[in-house]
């Protein structure tokens, strides 16, 4: 009887510092989910080195998101196949509800002082790139870590579905290294 009063002991002080232990080192609870914005906004940052997008209404910051580039993110794009995102300052020229991505919002990449320099280099500008949410093969899963894009601007799944309810056509992307 007294080997069994011993365990029990033992167990119940293994519980107890357990729970003590958990208490003050467990991480803290997630922060409450932020309301949706509402509206339209009419800009939107990109920081390439701070990997950050920030939009904005009436030069107001609204939010601000983590995102992901493309693979080889150091510089502007210069050329198709590259893996860089382009710098500059753009529009969203397009919408795609049926991409390979969640959703993407097309920008007017390449502009004519990138198709310039690409023939003056004999190589094609690229194109297609776009803010886009995650692989439709990962849709609500997961968000993919890091940059793995080949040049595009990745988001959140929940991020990209605001961005859609948010962002018009016409809305000014700038893009800073």
């Amino acid at each position: 009887m007294t080997r069994w009063a011993l365990r029990a002991a033992a167990l119940a002080a293994l519980v107890a510092g357990g729970v003590i232990l958990w208490q003050r080192f467990a991480p803290p609870p997630p922060a409450p989910p932020l309301p949706p914005l509402t509206g339209t906004i009419d800009r939107i940052e990109i920081d390439k080195a701070d990997r950050r997008l920030t939009v904005f209404r009436d030069g107001e910051a609204l939010r601000t998101y983590p995102i992901g580039l493309g693979r080889d993110p150091v510089g502007a794009k210069t050329q198709q196949g590259d893996g860089r995102t382009p710098e500059g300052t753009f529009r969203i020229d397009r919408r795609n509800p049926n991409s390979k991505f969640n959703l993407s919002l097309g920008i007017d990449y390449p502009q004519p002082e990138h198709i310039a320099r690409a023939r003056a280099n004999d190589v094609s500008p690229g194109g297609d790139i776009f803010i886009h949410g995650q692989p439709n093969a990962v849709k609500g899963l997961r968000t993919l870590p890091g940059d793995w894009t080949a040049g595009c601007i990745a988001v959140a799944d929940n991020v990209i579905e605001e961005l859609w309810r948010i962002a018009p056509i016409g809305t000014e992307v700038v893009i800073r290294p």
